[in-house]
């Protein structure tokens, strides 16, 4: 059963259209202008809209930039050539005159429809043996698919970029299990998780007292990934140093460990992942060109949650199976005022957001019903937790008394900016409370520039 929108001033004519549409199985909403649609109504929640194309206030033309991808139908009274290709060129996918037969509605309709319905090889992929998935059934997510399903056979390094949350590592892992190196190790490794202090030992190895602490020899995390595929999540965040000596894996195919004279051979496939404009960073000397040009060889855009459609209704839906499993529960039902707040909302944090909310209303719902207030996806609130005495006297003294209660972020962008000079990314994180990721992530929302390596 597709969901219709029906946008029609005339009663009589907005109540035929309905009764059709209904008596052949397909569920109506209905409004009388456009601002009364955008007011009521989800737009992306509906397969369909069918719009007159006189309306009060204004056009009914003007839904098609509005509805986000849904396919829009004009008819109208006033039939002519000129205003038929007028609403076709702003992107109506049809037009139909009035008066109009059942029969002419009926298979207009069932075509614009049908051409909305997932092909077969617009599956979800699935990323490992956990039966994890990288859902999506809108334009920009079946483009990626068909992208992903030509590199993942290839030895090609890919780059996968979009937003906190988007799926990257689901992606990655996608990739690897659709490659010839299925079988073998697949390696994650979050750059921004691991000291910089340690990351070079972390990803080539150390021999027995290279340094303080090296007590014995150490294969490091690329050739614990020989002969299968490594992925660097958040590989923007990797020290110029390192960077360097990952160029000479990517371009040598050998890594030399950290106090070590002799180079090995390493069989590794690259994948990595970033929300950063790395071209943007090699301009400014924060990550070296060179490596960027490696690793832009394939590069994959995961469109951001907002940008998808109706994909949120299908994510919800099977992100709810999957959570009611993992709790133990029968699958919770999602109350339409629930519904509409997820279809409305921003969502930010992308899928990994939507999946903690549908999660939290799980545990805390009664009667297995999801509430809009159980989301809890009103107000967004910052995560950050401003250890005590984290702030300086001097800081909040030179505040005037009516603005002493500065917001968690002015403080966190404060401290920043004031340290950044003395202190090393982990440090700060450390004295912040959080991870260096979360800091990372902090300084891109905030906007707050990081210092450069020496």
């Amino acid at each position: 059963m597709s969901r219709i929108l029906i946008i029609e001033d005339e009663s009589a004519n907005r109540s035929n259209l309905q009764e059709i549409l209904e008596r052949n199985g397909h569920s109506t909403n209905i409004a009388t202008s456009i601002q009364h649609a955008i007011d009521d109504y989800p737009l992306p929640s509906f397969e369909l809209i069918v719009t007159d194309l006189r309306l009060p206030g204004q056009p009914g033309t003007d839904i098609i930039k509005l509805a986000q991808g849904v396919p829009v139908l004009v008819m109208t009274n006033y039939a002519s050539l000129r205003s038929a290709v007028d609403a076709m060129k702003m992107g109506a996918v049809d037009y139909i005159a009035k008066p109009f037969d059942e029969a002419d509605i009926l298979q207009i309709v069932s075509s614009i429809l049908a051409k909305q319905s997932p092909e077969p090889n617009d599956a979800p992929l699935e990323s490992d043996s956990s039966k994890q998935s990288l859902y999506g059934r809108c334009q920009a997510m079946r483009r990626v698919f068909k992208l992903m399903e030509k590199v993942a056979p290839t030895e090609a390094t890919v780059l996968i970029q979009g937003e906190t949350g988007t799926g990257k590592e689901l992606a990655a892992r996608s990739l690897h299990q659709l490659s010839r190196r299925s079988s073998r190790e697949y390696v994650c490794v979050n750059c921004a998780a691991i000291p910089e202090s340690l990351i070079e030992s972390e990803l080539f190895g150390h021999e027995k007292g290279a340094f303080t602490g090296a007590v014995s020899a150490r294969n490091g995390l690329i050739e614990a990934a020989d002969g299968g595929t490594l992925f660097l999540d958040e590989i923007g965040e990797l020290p110029l140093e390192a960077q360097a000596r990952l160029l000479r894996v990517l371009q040598e195919g050998e890594i030399r460990r950290v106090g070590s004279t002799q180079s090995r051979k390493v069989d590794v496939r690259l994948i990595a992942a970033t929300h950063r404009n790395l071209k943007a960073l090699a301009r400014t000397g924060q990550f070296r060109e060179d490596l960027f040009y490696r690793l832009n060889v394939i590069q994959l855009k995961l469109p951001p949650l907002r940008d998808r459609g109706n994909d949120i209704v299908g994510l919800t839906d099977t992100l709810l199976t999957k959570i009611s499993a993992k709790l133990g529960n029968p699958k919770a039902q999602i109350t339409e005022d629930a519904l509409k707040a997820i279809r409305s909302y921003n969502w930010p944090g992308n899928v990994r957001e939507l999946e903690n909310a549908i999660e939290r209303g799980a545990i805390l719902c009664d009667d297995n019903i999801i509430t809009a207030d159980l989301l809890d996806i009103d107000s967004e609130v910052d995560d950050i937790n401003i250890p005590q005495g984290l702030i300086t006297p001097s800081a909040a003294q030179t505040q005037p008394s009516s603005h002493r209660t500065l917001s968690i972020e002015g403080y966190f962008q404060q401290f920043v900016l004031e340290n950044q000079n003395q202190m090393s990314e982990t440090a700060l994180a450390q004295k912040l409370g959080i991870s260096r990721k979360s800091l990372w992530e902090k300084r891109h929302k905030l906007g707050i520039p990081r210092k450069k390596s020496s």
